[in-house]
């Protein structure tokens, strides 16, 4: 008699997937009132995915929340309205343009718009009553990130202490806070960039084009390409040049630089990816480039 094995054994993907779906799940039914950090950028589009996965065919439990910065790229809004109607989700925005007139932002006129997110970000949790929120952080981006658990504890003033983290044994999460203390909720922890764009790949998700390479006249500035815009024009001896580029990650125009790049499809962006030696933010953010430290003290005043 011939006997089939059947083998059982997931998928790297298919184990990550997993994981976040069950992370999703057990906010859903720890947390009274969660809600999905949305930008429109790549992670957060495979946090959503993951998310719509993990609830259907029901919708969302929980909103999503944009902070507007007022300097995102058009390409990425489109794309975030584009989920927003499709899955018929809930959208909130936090503007930072609003934060500062309500006095929640001081506006020195040094501080990018990048940072300014935070006092948004914390006034929009507050407001709201949101008390998990959800965030497509992964531990391979930077230093800092690589240092938060999934379950990330803030406190009243929405500061996080790296050294006063819960552990989290055997997938099991302390979701405990106090009256106006919040969780982040990082459910790509384990995910990297690779592993991301390999999803993006195998489930055909839909992302701004920017992602794909593209001809763009950029300038180069402290070792970044960055877009020619309103905010960003030549100076000094610096000369504007048309070349291919696509970008790796989005945020903030200002501080978002692009990479050269002749990748025009998943495929390709994967096998570019592949051999990268600099992780996304330290290549194209401007912001993390001002000191060792930045992302981490970002992170204890409150950002993502």
């Amino acid at each position: 008699m011939t006997t089939t094995h059947v083998d059982y054994q997931l998928s790297q993907l298919d184990q990550l997937e997993a994981e976040s779906i069950h992370i999703f799940r057990e906010v859903a039914a720890e947390f009274e009132k969660p809600v999905l950090m949305f930008s429109g950028g790549k992670d957060s589009i495979v946090m959503l995915r993951l998310a719509e996965k993990a609830f259907f065919p029901a919708k969302l439990p929980f909103p999503l929340l944009q902070v507007d910065t007022g300097l995102d790229f058009d390409e990425v809004l489109a794309t975030r309205d584009s989920w927003v109607e499709r899955l018929g989700a809930r959208l909130v925005v936090a503007s930072v343009e609003d934060a500062i007139k309500a006095g929640h932002v001081v506006d020195d006129g040094k501080t990018s718009r990048n940072r300014q997110q935070i006092g948004a970000l914390l006034a929009a949790i507050e407001d709201n009553g949101f008390t998990a929120a959800f965030g497509g952080g992964r531990r391979d981006e930077e230093k800092a990130r690589a240092k938060e658990r999934v379950y990330s504890h803030r406190d009243e003033f929405g500061q996080w202490d790296p050294k006063m983290q819960r552990p989290e044994l055997w997938s099991l999460y302390n979701g405990r806070i106090h009256a106006g203390e919040h969780m982040r909720i990082f459910p790509l922890s384990n995910w990297t960039e690779l592993d991301i764009w390999h999803y993006i790949h195998r489930e055909q998700i839909e992302i701004p084009s920017i992602y794909f390479a593209h001809e763009r006249e950029v300038v180069e500035r402290d070792g970044m390409l960055l877009s020619i815009g309103p905010e960003i024009q030549p100076k000094g001896d610096e000369q504007v040049e048309k070349k291919m580029v696509r970008f790796r990650t989005v945020g903030d125009r200002t501080q978002t630089g692009c990479v050269e790049s002749v990748a025009t499809d998943t495929a390709a962006i994967i096998d570019e990816i592949a051999i990268a030696r600099v992780t996304e933010r330290g290549a194209t953010r401007g912001d993390d480039r001002f000191s060792e430290a930045a992302m981490e003290d970002r992170k204890k005043e409150g950002y993502f």
